[in-house]
């Protein structure tokens, strides 16, 4: 094309002329894109380049779905940039993508940002054999080191101690209790991962959290869209998907040197934590291929981000829904009050006796709804979806909102409700609960996730009741990004 354009210029036309043929060519090239397929979901219009992006606020994304929904229907497309997608929704055809059709829509997508974050090793951005391999390690080896048995849990309680201990020094004053969350809960998951925890005093640990906050945020933004769409030319723009880069290459150094140390000290016979457990792999006569350097790093940066940032926000959603419901959470101290009482910590057997301290616990996953749009999806082959035909490589996000916040499954979708969870003042479990997604790609962490999510909720509550500092209105807005996160909260620990 560069050879083209120098004899179109020799021949003597002018550099307008010559932009007016590019810019034709670019909208040529993008209609040509944006057409569809025979038998493809409906959808809005898309400009040229730019695809339906100035179409969303970007204060409000989830209520431009549901317009679109409301509009096309539970199956329906959209672009973004250059990247069209299509968008699932309601709790039959998101369960005919994740379960009943797990196999057609298993893969993830090649995003350019995902390809320049982890490439295609680690958990959440491999396929294929990769993945299999790899999920099914990572499982086993979470297993060894106390997925579901006593020994984990004993962690959690003990890291909750050191979490209680931490907000009492605040002594009952306004404190934001972000970074302590996110530290404790981080810390399991480092626990398990690199075999160590870290200080809540550790400034450098504090700073990696901080960085981690920045990028998540930022993963949210128009500029990413951008780079999604155009990432050769974005690559040498200056702009916060620059921080997302430099943020993460931190990161990995972080992991990276945890990793020498492993390897430094590493006894075959003695296997600390998740690290030691893949060195091991790799030292196999017999080793897969798929297991090596690079694929350790992204499984460890996998297990750290992903196992930190979820249930960190949720429990920071926990701590405003109680501030902004003190009937709700006097009555969750109560139970735990008669069940447990102040002498002996929270213990995962209690939980059955906790019926509606459960069923608080799940209704603040449900309505914080922190990942609204599952993580991508690919069509493996080409396939139907609904009477819409899907050619293989299209690109699909399962729309948890439709399913979460469905009037039609929900009795108050809208409000914070834990009787959505009780029956005759029992647990009850609802099948439109999928927070942590479905199928064979839903969230490997999730009954980690779900024990430390009960566990630190009960021991706060245990020992503290939060209030919203005085002439302080806390507010519900989300802060958008790779997940919905609260806006960041000052609020008054007082012990009881």
């Amino acid at each position: 094309m560069l050879y083209h354009l120098s004899s179109v210029l020799q021949e003597g036309l002018s550099l307008s002329t010559v932009l007016v043929f590019l810019a034709t060519f670019l909208l040529l090239a993008s209609y040509l894109n944006g057409k569809c397929p025979k038998g493809y979901p409906p959808g809005p219009m898309p400009l040229p380049l730019l695809g339906n992006i100035l179409q969303f606020n970007a204060k409000k994304p989830l209520s431009d779905i549901q317009k679109l929904r409301e509009k096309y229907g539970n199956v329906f497309c959209l672009q973004l940039g250059t990247i069209r997608f299509v968008v699932v929704s309601g709790l039959p055809l998101v369960k005919e993508v994740l379960v009943h059709q797990g196999e057609n829509f298993v893969d993830r997508p090649e995003m350019p940002l995902s390809d320049e974050l982890f490439g295609s090793d680690g958990l959440v951005s491999s396929n294929g054999l990769t993945w299999k391999q790899h999920r099914r390690f990572a499982l086993s080896t979470l297993r060894n080191f106390g997925l579901g048995k006593r020994s984990l849990e004993e962690r959690i309680q003990e890291e909750s101690r050191y979490l209680t201990d931490a907000i009492e020094e605040e002594k009952g004053q306004p404190f934001d209790p972000q970074l302590l969350i996110k530290n404790a809960v981080a810390n399991i998951i480092c626990s398990i991962t690199f075999g160590d925890r870290f200080d809540y005093s550790d400034s450098k640990f504090q700073k990696l959290l901080h960085l981690i906050d920045i990028t998540t945020e930022l993963q949210g933004s128009f500029w990413i869209q951008v780079y999604e769409s155009f990432p050769t030319l974005m690559k040498y723009v200056p702009g916060p998907h620059q921080t997302v880069f430099k943020n993460w290459d931190n990161l990995k150094s972080f992991v990276r040197e945890i990793i020498d140390k492993h390897k430094e000290d590493w006894n075959p016979h003695e296997t600390r934590d998740f690290i030691d457990a893949y060195l091991n792999e790799m030292a196999k006569e017999d080793a897969a291929p798929t297991f090596h350097e690079e694929g350790l790093l992204h499984c460890a940066l996998d297990l750290f981000s992903a196992g930190t940032e979820t249930t960190s926000a949720t429990l920071r959603w926990a701590l405003l829904y109680m501030a902004l419901h003190p009937d709700i959470q006097a009555k969750v101290q109560a139970e735990i009050d008669s069940v447990i009482g102040q002498s002996r910590q929270p213990a995962m057997e209690d939980r059955d006796r906790l019926p509606y301290t459960n069923a608080v616990v799940h209704e603040v996953q449900r309505i914080s709804n922190i990942l609204p749009i599952s993580v991508p999806r690919m069509a493996m082959r080409d396939t139907t979806l609904a009477g819409f035909f899907l050619p293989k490589g299209t690109i699909l996000g399962t729309n948890l909102t439709s399913v979460l916040l469905d009037k039609d499954e929900w009795e108050t979708p809208d409000v914070f409700n834990p009787g959505h969870f009780l029956e005759n003042g029992q647990f009850r479990k609802r099948e439109a609960f999928i927070p942590f997604s479905a199928g064979k790609r839903s969230c490997l962490g999730e009954q980690l996730a779900r024990t430390e999510l009960f566990l630190f909720f009960t021991a706060l509550m245990q020992k503290f009741t939060f209030q919203p500092p005085e002439n302080v209105t806390l507010s519900l807005d989300f802060q958008f990004g790779f997940i919905f996160s609260p806006q960041p909260y000052q609020i008054n620990a007082f012990p009881r």
